[in-house]
């Protein structure tokens, strides 16, 4: 398995999409749908473990929680992409976020802006 940083996976992940020639608020609307879609099936396996396996992950569905791992991140890329943003923005942007947070004391709590 190749390892590639979040540009160049977000670049090859668009060569993938038969999306781009539809406008542009349909992208972005397909983007948040399919981001909510697969993000809801992670979900799903998650409540399947813990329903079904009592919470234990066994291998095989770690290896399928992987898988639909990679078909959010797809989406985030593609989601981030159409507003113009580098998946290394997005990831270097919520870790100055977060960092700021852990240096006031703040990562407990609620809200964007804390």
């Amino acid at each position: 398995m190749e390892l590639m940083n979040f540009n160049e996976y977000q670049e090859k992940a668009k060569k993938t999409d038969t999306y781009q020639d539809k406008p542009p608020h349909d992208r972005l609307f397909y983007a948040t749908l399919g981001l909510v879609g697969e993000s809801g099936e992670v979900a799903e396996k998650v409540k399947k473990i813990l329903r079904d396996q009592r919470g234990a992950v066994s291998e095989e569905k770690r290896q399928e929680l992987k898988k639909e791992l990679g078909d959010v991140l797809w989406y985030v890329a593609k989601f981030a992409r159409e507003l113009e943003f580098t998946l290394d923005e997005v990831a270097a942007g919520n870790i100055e976020k977060l960092y700021s947070r852990l240096e006031r004391d703040a990562i407990h709590g609620s809200g964007d802006n804390r």
